[in-house]
Protein backbone atom coordinates (compact mmCIF):
# COMPACT_ATOMS: atom_id res chain seq x y z
CA UNK A 1 0.00 0.00 0.00
CA UNK A 2 1.14 3.59 -1.37
CA UNK A 3 0.56 6.91 1.00
CA UNK A 4 -0.44 8.56 -3.00
CA UNK A 5 -2.36 5.81 -4.64
CA UNK A 6 -4.36 4.87 -1.18
CA UNK A 7 -5.06 8.55 -0.97
CA UNK A 8 -6.23 8.74 -4.49
CA UNK A 9 -8.66 5.99 -3.84
CA UNK A 10 -10.00 7.87 -0.92
CA UNK A 11 -10.63 10.77 -2.57
CA UNK A 12 -12.85 8.87 -5.42
CA UNK A 13 -14.99 7.94 -2.59
CA UNK A 14 -15.83 10.75 -1.13
CA UNK A 15 -19.63 12.65 -1.49
CA UNK A 16 -19.72 15.54 -3.67
CA UNK A 17 -18.73 18.61 -1.84
CA UNK A 18 -21.58 20.81 -0.42
CA UNK A 19 -21.63 24.80 -1.43
CA UNK A 20 -19.08 26.08 0.75
CA UNK A 21 -16.46 24.41 -0.51
CA UNK A 22 -14.14 26.22 -2.74
CA UNK A 23 -10.97 23.59 -3.06
CA UNK A 24 -11.64 20.13 -1.32
CA UNK A 25 -9.46 16.99 -0.63
CA UNK A 26 -6.00 16.87 -3.24
CA UNK A 27 -3.96 20.00 -2.44
CA UNK A 28 -1.88 21.31 0.47
CA UNK A 29 -5.58 22.74 2.26
CA UNK A 30 -9.24 22.78 1.42
CA UNK A 31 -10.50 26.28 1.24
CA UNK A 32 -14.42 27.24 2.35
CA UNK A 33 -16.46 29.94 2.23
CA UNK A 34 -18.45 29.78 5.12
CA UNK A 35 -19.94 33.07 6.26
CA UNK A 36 -21.74 33.62 9.45
CA UNK A 37 -20.24 32.01 12.35
CA UNK A 38 -18.43 28.48 12.69
CA UNK A 39 -17.87 25.93 15.46
CA UNK A 40 -14.96 24.02 15.38
CA UNK A 41 -14.32 20.47 17.58
CA UNK A 42 -11.17 17.66 17.52
CA UNK A 43 -12.46 14.18 18.77
CA UNK A 44 -10.11 11.14 18.73
CA UNK A 45 -10.95 7.46 18.47
CA UNK A 46 -7.65 4.81 19.36
CA UNK A 47 -7.69 1.35 19.29
CA UNK A 48 -7.63 -0.23 22.34
CA UNK A 49 -8.97 2.58 24.13
CA UNK A 50 -12.15 3.47 22.43
CA UNK A 51 -12.40 0.68 20.18
CA UNK A 52 -11.67 -2.99 19.16
CA UNK A 53 -11.35 -4.43 16.26
CA UNK A 54 -12.48 -7.87 17.22
CA UNK A 55 -15.66 -6.51 18.59
CA UNK A 56 -16.96 -3.91 15.75
CA UNK A 57 -16.00 -3.84 11.84
CA UNK A 58 -13.66 -1.52 10.46
CA UNK A 59 -17.11 0.55 8.53
CA UNK A 60 -18.71 0.69 11.85
CA UNK A 61 -15.33 2.06 13.57
CA UNK A 62 -15.50 4.79 10.92
CA UNK A 63 -18.86 6.19 11.37
CA UNK A 64 -18.29 5.89 15.17
CA UNK A 65 -15.46 8.00 14.89
CA UNK A 66 -17.51 10.93 12.65
CA UNK A 67 -20.25 10.39 14.55
CA UNK A 68 -18.76 11.25 17.99
CA UNK A 69 -17.07 14.48 16.33
CA UNK A 70 -20.41 15.77 14.76
CA UNK A 71 -22.40 15.10 18.26
CA UNK A 72 -19.64 17.86 19.64
CA UNK A 73 -21.45 20.16 17.08
CA UNK A 74 -25.26 18.98 17.86
CA UNK A 75 -24.54 20.08 20.82
CA UNK A 76 -23.93 23.69 20.08
CA UNK A 77 -27.20 23.79 17.96
CA UNK A 78 -24.14 23.80 14.94
CA UNK A 79 -25.28 22.84 11.41
CA UNK A 80 -22.54 20.31 10.20
CA UNK A 81 -20.08 21.62 7.28
CA UNK A 82 -16.85 20.32 7.00
CA UNK A 83 -14.63 17.45 8.44
CA UNK A 84 -10.86 16.49 8.32
CA UNK A 85 -9.77 13.21 9.02
CA UNK A 86 -6.05 12.19 10.48
CA UNK A 87 -5.72 8.33 10.08
CA UNK A 88 -3.09 5.92 12.05
CA UNK A 89 -2.48 2.63 9.85
CA UNK A 90 -0.82 0.30 11.88
CA UNK A 91 1.00 -2.49 9.72
CA UNK A 92 -1.77 -5.12 9.93
CA UNK A 93 -4.62 -2.78 8.08
CA UNK A 94 -4.68 -3.19 4.48
CA UNK A 95 -5.44 -0.69 1.68
CA UNK A 96 -9.08 -2.12 1.23
CA UNK A 97 -9.39 -2.20 5.21
CA UNK A 98 -8.79 1.29 4.89
CA UNK A 99 -11.19 2.55 2.54
CA UNK A 100 -13.84 -0.05 4.60
CA UNK A 101 -13.22 2.52 7.61
CA UNK A 102 -14.49 5.11 5.32
CA UNK A 103 -17.07 3.99 3.87
CA UNK A 104 -18.16 4.38 7.36
CA UNK A 105 -17.47 7.38 7.77
CA UNK A 106 -18.64 8.46 4.06
CA UNK A 107 -22.21 7.09 4.60
CA UNK A 108 -22.50 9.09 7.85
CA UNK A 109 -20.98 12.34 6.08
CA UNK A 110 -23.58 11.70 3.43
CA UNK A 111 -26.45 11.57 5.64
CA UNK A 112 -25.71 14.23 7.81
CA UNK A 113 -24.24 16.65 4.77
CA UNK A 114 -20.86 16.58 6.51
CA UNK A 115 -18.19 17.39 3.23
CA UNK A 116 -15.30 15.15 4.05
CA UNK A 117 -12.37 17.59 2.65
CA UNK A 118 -9.13 16.90 3.78
CA UNK A 119 -6.88 15.34 6.80
CA UNK A 120 -3.84 13.02 6.81
CA UNK A 121 -2.33 9.36 6.65
CA UNK A 122 0.62 8.20 8.68
CA UNK A 123 1.89 4.88 9.67
CA UNK A 124 1.48 4.13 13.80
CA UNK A 125 1.27 1.24 16.07
CA UNK A 126 -2.33 0.75 16.79
CA UNK A 127 -5.05 2.44 14.40
CA UNK A 128 -5.99 5.30 15.47
CA UNK A 129 -8.64 8.39 13.81
CA UNK A 130 -8.42 11.83 15.02
CA UNK A 131 -11.90 14.31 13.17
CA UNK A 132 -11.90 17.67 13.26
CA UNK A 133 -15.44 19.42 12.25
CA UNK A 134 -16.54 22.35 11.17
CA UNK A 135 -19.88 23.25 12.44
CA UNK A 136 -22.06 26.79 10.88
CA UNK A 137 -25.00 29.25 12.56
CA UNK A 138 -25.54 32.97 11.20
CA UNK A 139 -23.97 34.11 14.01
CA UNK A 140 -22.05 33.16 17.00
CA UNK A 141 -25.06 34.00 19.25
CA UNK A 142 -26.66 31.35 17.61
CA UNK A 143 -24.72 28.36 18.81
CA UNK A 144 -25.36 27.17 22.30
CA UNK A 145 -22.71 26.58 25.12
CA UNK A 146 -22.62 24.86 28.85
CA UNK A 147 -22.63 28.04 29.81
CA UNK A 148 -26.02 29.57 30.52
CA UNK A 149 -27.74 27.90 32.59
CA UNK A 150 -30.18 29.41 34.69
CA UNK A 151 -32.20 28.66 38.40
CA UNK A 152 -35.49 28.11 37.31
CA UNK A 153 -34.55 26.12 33.77
CA UNK A 154 -35.86 22.55 33.40
CA UNK A 155 -33.43 19.89 32.62
CA UNK A 156 -34.29 17.60 29.77
CA UNK A 157 -32.58 14.91 27.74
CA UNK A 158 -33.21 13.86 24.26
CA UNK A 159 -33.66 10.07 23.49
CA UNK A 160 -32.94 7.52 26.01
CA UNK A 161 -29.76 6.69 28.21
CA UNK A 162 -27.85 3.53 29.01
CA UNK A 163 -28.05 1.98 25.67
CA UNK A 164 -24.43 2.24 25.01
CA UNK A 165 -23.09 1.22 28.21
CA UNK A 166 -25.54 -1.48 28.06
CA UNK A 167 -24.09 -2.73 24.90
CA UNK A 168 -20.31 -2.63 25.82
CA UNK A 169 -20.88 -5.20 28.59
CA UNK A 170 -23.35 -7.07 26.22
CA UNK A 171 -19.63 -7.01 23.40
CA UNK A 172 -17.60 -8.04 27.34
CA UNK A 173 -20.13 -11.33 27.89
CA UNK A 174 -19.30 -14.19 25.74
CA UNK A 175 -22.92 -15.00 25.24
CA UNK A 176 -25.05 -12.00 26.02
CA UNK A 177 -28.57 -13.49 24.51
CA UNK A 178 -28.36 -16.67 26.49
CA UNK A 179 -27.53 -14.71 29.85
CA UNK A 180 -29.86 -12.19 29.12
CA UNK A 181 -32.98 -14.79 27.89
CA UNK A 182 -32.07 -16.77 31.18
CA UNK A 183 -32.03 -13.96 33.03
CA UNK A 184 -35.35 -13.33 32.22
CA UNK A 185 -37.03 -15.79 30.97
CA UNK A 186 -37.21 -13.97 27.42
CA UNK A 187 -37.73 -15.94 24.21
CA UNK A 188 -34.05 -16.24 22.48
CA UNK A 189 -35.21 -14.47 19.77
CA UNK A 190 -36.68 -11.21 21.75
CA UNK A 191 -33.35 -11.49 23.57
CA UNK A 192 -31.49 -11.78 20.73
CA UNK A 193 -33.41 -8.60 19.08
CA UNK A 194 -32.60 -6.50 22.22
CA UNK A 195 -28.83 -7.19 22.50
CA UNK A 196 -28.45 -6.32 19.05
CA UNK A 197 -30.04 -3.13 19.67
CA UNK A 198 -28.29 -2.25 22.70
CA UNK A 199 -25.07 -3.13 20.83
CA UNK A 200 -25.98 -0.98 17.79
CA UNK A 201 -26.28 2.31 20.52
CA UNK A 202 -22.82 1.58 21.51
CA UNK A 203 -20.92 0.79 18.07
CA UNK A 204 -23.07 2.76 15.61
CA UNK A 205 -24.35 6.18 17.55
CA UNK A 206 -26.53 8.91 15.96
CA UNK A 207 -25.25 12.42 16.12
CA UNK A 208 -28.73 14.44 17.41
CA UNK A 209 -27.67 17.36 14.73
CA UNK A 210 -31.53 17.81 13.63
CA UNK A 211 -32.48 18.14 17.74
CA UNK A 212 -29.51 20.45 18.77
CA UNK A 213 -30.35 22.95 15.81
CA UNK A 214 -34.30 22.68 17.05
CA UNK A 215 -33.30 23.28 20.50
CA UNK A 216 -31.36 25.95 20.01
CA UNK A 217 -34.12 28.06 17.95
CA UNK A 218 -36.50 26.90 20.82
CA UNK A 219 -34.27 28.94 23.69
CA UNK A 220 -32.30 25.93 25.29
CA UNK A 221 -29.90 27.82 27.45
CA UNK A 222 -26.99 25.64 28.05
CA UNK A 223 -26.31 22.04 26.54
CA UNK A 224 -23.81 19.57 26.54
CA UNK A 225 -23.96 16.05 24.04
CA UNK A 226 -24.00 12.98 26.75
CA UNK A 227 -20.70 11.42 26.13
CA UNK A 228 -19.24 10.73 29.34
CA UNK A 229 -22.31 9.99 31.54
CA UNK A 230 -25.09 11.84 32.86
CA UNK A 231 -23.80 12.81 36.19
CA UNK A 232 -20.44 13.91 35.00
CA UNK A 233 -21.88 15.96 31.52
CA UNK A 234 -24.23 17.55 34.09
CA UNK A 235 -21.55 18.78 36.17
CA UNK A 236 -20.10 20.27 33.41
CA UNK A 237 -23.37 22.31 33.09
CA UNK A 238 -22.87 22.93 36.47
CA UNK A 239 -19.78 24.20 36.57
CA UNK A 240 -19.42 26.49 33.25
CA UNK A 241 -22.68 28.21 34.52
CA UNK A 242 -22.22 28.60 38.07
CA UNK A 243 -25.76 27.07 38.99
CA UNK A 244 -26.83 23.73 40.54
CA UNK A 245 -28.34 20.67 39.01
CA UNK A 246 -30.93 18.29 40.59
CA UNK A 247 -31.63 14.83 38.85
CA UNK A 248 -34.43 12.71 39.18
CA UNK A 249 -32.89 9.21 38.53
CA UNK A 250 -36.23 7.76 37.96
CA UNK A 251 -36.91 10.39 35.32
CA UNK A 252 -34.25 9.41 33.08
CA UNK A 253 -35.97 7.44 29.95
CA UNK A 254 -33.59 4.72 29.93
CA UNK A 255 -32.77 2.08 26.63
CA UNK A 256 -35.39 -0.79 25.93
CA UNK A 257 -33.51 -4.07 27.44
CA UNK A 258 -30.52 -1.54 29.11
CA UNK A 259 -31.76 -2.28 32.76
CA UNK A 260 -32.31 -5.83 32.27
CA UNK A 261 -28.87 -6.70 30.59
CA UNK A 262 -26.69 -4.76 33.41
CA UNK A 263 -28.67 -6.85 36.16
CA UNK A 264 -27.80 -10.04 33.97
CA UNK A 265 -24.74 -9.82 34.71
CA UNK A 266 -24.95 -8.73 38.33
CA UNK A 267 -24.82 -4.74 38.09
CA UNK A 268 -26.70 -2.41 39.50
CA UNK A 269 -28.97 -0.77 36.52
CA UNK A 270 -28.01 2.84 37.78
CA UNK A 271 -24.79 2.51 36.90
CA UNK A 272 -26.37 2.77 33.51
CA UNK A 273 -26.70 6.67 34.34
CA UNK A 274 -22.71 6.82 34.77
CA UNK A 275 -21.89 5.03 31.75
CA UNK A 276 -21.61 7.56 28.66
CA UNK A 277 -21.51 7.30 25.12
CA UNK A 278 -24.89 7.42 24.62
CA UNK A 279 -24.22 11.19 22.60
CA UNK A 280 -27.63 12.33 23.33
CA UNK A 281 -28.43 15.95 24.73
CA UNK A 282 -28.86 16.96 28.25
CA UNK A 283 -30.29 20.50 28.03
CA UNK A 284 -31.19 23.69 30.01
CA UNK A 285 -34.25 25.40 28.74
CA UNK A 286 -37.02 27.46 30.26
CA UNK A 287 -39.79 25.77 30.95
CA UNK A 288 -42.24 28.01 29.04
CA UNK A 289 -40.65 26.21 26.01
CA UNK A 290 -40.75 22.76 26.44
CA UNK A 291 -44.06 22.36 24.99
CA UNK A 292 -42.56 24.03 21.84
CA UNK A 293 -39.31 22.65 22.28
CA UNK A 294 -40.59 19.05 22.88
CA UNK A 295 -42.29 19.16 19.81
CA UNK A 296 -39.75 20.58 17.59
CA UNK A 297 -37.17 17.56 18.77
CA UNK A 298 -39.92 15.25 17.45
CA UNK A 299 -40.11 16.63 14.52
CA UNK A 300 -36.66 17.27 13.69
CA UNK A 301 -34.91 13.76 15.06
CA UNK A 302 -38.26 11.21 15.81
CA UNK A 303 -36.92 11.47 19.59
CA UNK A 304 -39.03 12.18 22.80
CA UNK A 305 -37.50 15.18 25.00
CA UNK A 306 -37.78 14.77 28.82
CA UNK A 307 -37.41 16.69 31.86
CA UNK A 308 -35.76 14.93 33.98
CA UNK A 309 -34.48 17.54 37.01
CA UNK A 310 -33.85 21.03 37.19
CA UNK A 311 -31.69 24.34 37.46
CA UNK A 312 -31.01 25.67 40.86
CA UNK A 313 -28.77 28.44 42.79
CA UNK A 314 -25.81 27.08 44.09
CA UNK A 315 -23.37 24.36 42.85
CA UNK A 316 -22.98 20.50 42.23
CA UNK A 317 -24.94 17.99 41.01
CA UNK A 318 -27.19 16.01 42.86
CA UNK A 319 -28.68 13.04 41.52
CA UNK A 320 -31.62 11.26 43.69
CA UNK A 321 -32.86 7.97 44.03
CA UNK A 322 -35.89 6.14 45.11
CA UNK A 323 -36.36 6.24 48.48
CA UNK A 324 -34.54 9.30 49.16
CA UNK A 325 -30.84 7.79 48.25
CA UNK A 326 -28.55 9.79 46.55
CA UNK A 327 -25.77 8.73 43.47
CA UNK A 328 -22.23 9.74 43.34
CA UNK A 329 -22.75 11.85 39.50
CA UNK A 330 -19.61 9.94 38.22
CA UNK A 331 -18.59 9.36 34.52
CA UNK A 332 -15.75 8.12 32.03
CA UNK A 333 -12.44 10.32 32.81
CA UNK A 334 -10.42 9.40 29.58
CA UNK A 335 -7.09 9.86 31.45
CA UNK A 336 -8.27 7.60 34.29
Amino acid sequence: MGEFELLARIRERLPDPGERIRLGSGDDAAVTAPGGATATSVDSLVEGVHFRRDRASLRQIGHKALATALSDLAAMGAEPGEAYVALGIPQDLSEDECLELLDGMAALASATQTDLVGGDLTRATELFLAITVVGHAESPGAFVSRAGAHPGDVLVVTGEIGGSAAGLQALSDPNPTADFAFSYAYAYEKAKSAVGGLVRRQLEPVPRLGAGRALARCGATAMIDVSDGVGADAAHIAAASGVALRIEAEAVPLAPGAAEAMRAVGRDPWDLLSGGEDYELLVALPPSRLAEATAAVEEAEGVRLTPIGEVLAGSGVEVRLPGGRFLEPGGFDQLA
